[in-house]
């Protein structure tokens, strides 16, 4: 499913600023917010799909 790999990839992508972010750089910190907003929506778009697919089957 293409949506469930642009959520791992937005995960992926994420791991270094939020290294950077603990270490207390304040721009990482809003880059992994944004992230975090990304991820989010995009999960959200799986989960629609998911439901799209169990839909059909029944």
């Amino acid at each position: 499913m293409q949506d469930y790999e642009r959520l791992k990839q937005l995960v992926l992508e994420v791991e270094e600023d939020i290294k950077k972010a603990e270490g207390g750089n304040k721009a990482a910190g809003t880059r992994v917010r944004k992230y975090m907003q990304d991820i989010k929506n995009q999960a959200q778009e799986v989960r629609k799909k998911i439901l799209e697919v169990r839909s059909v089957q029944e």
